[in-house]
């Protein structure tokens, strides 16, 4: 499946960055809100892309690395939802420009093998 010729991992994590981008523009949620809407939309994204990619395990590499680095900021440190947003976008572009060879998008199966016909005499 493609979207535009592109694979929709690349989608679904810049899907991921943007939401947390949005969360930046002051839209009413307090520190701990915006950390975890961050967090959360990079787990449950992350875990879609994953399932259409193989392996799974880059994908979620680097589902996990961008929602503990997004978890670490807003909850580890005092910062503001705009740094928590910004490392999880800077962490979904790194990890995704280093890893995005190392997988394929998982194709439609083919239909499978049916056995011969027995032949009539």
């Amino acid at each position: 499946m493609r979207i535009f010729g592109r694979d929709p991992v690349l989608f679904l994590n810049s899907l991921s960055a943007i939401l947390g981008l949005a969360v930046t523009f002051n839209v009413g949620l307090t520190e701990d809100q915006a950390g975890w809407v961050v967090a959360g939309v990079s787990a449950a994204l992350g875990v879609i892309a994953a399932s259409l990619t193989r392996p799974i395990a880059v994908q979620a590499f680097t589902t996990l690395v961008a929602t503990v680095a997004s978890a670490v900021a807003a909850f580890g440190y005092d910062v503001a939802p705009t740094t928590t947003a910004a490392i999880n976008g800077a962490v979904l572009a790194i990890i995704m420009f280093i890893t995005r060879g190392q997988v394929s998008p998982v194709g439609p199966t083919a239909p499978a093998a049916q056995p011969p016909k027995p032949s009539v005499l």
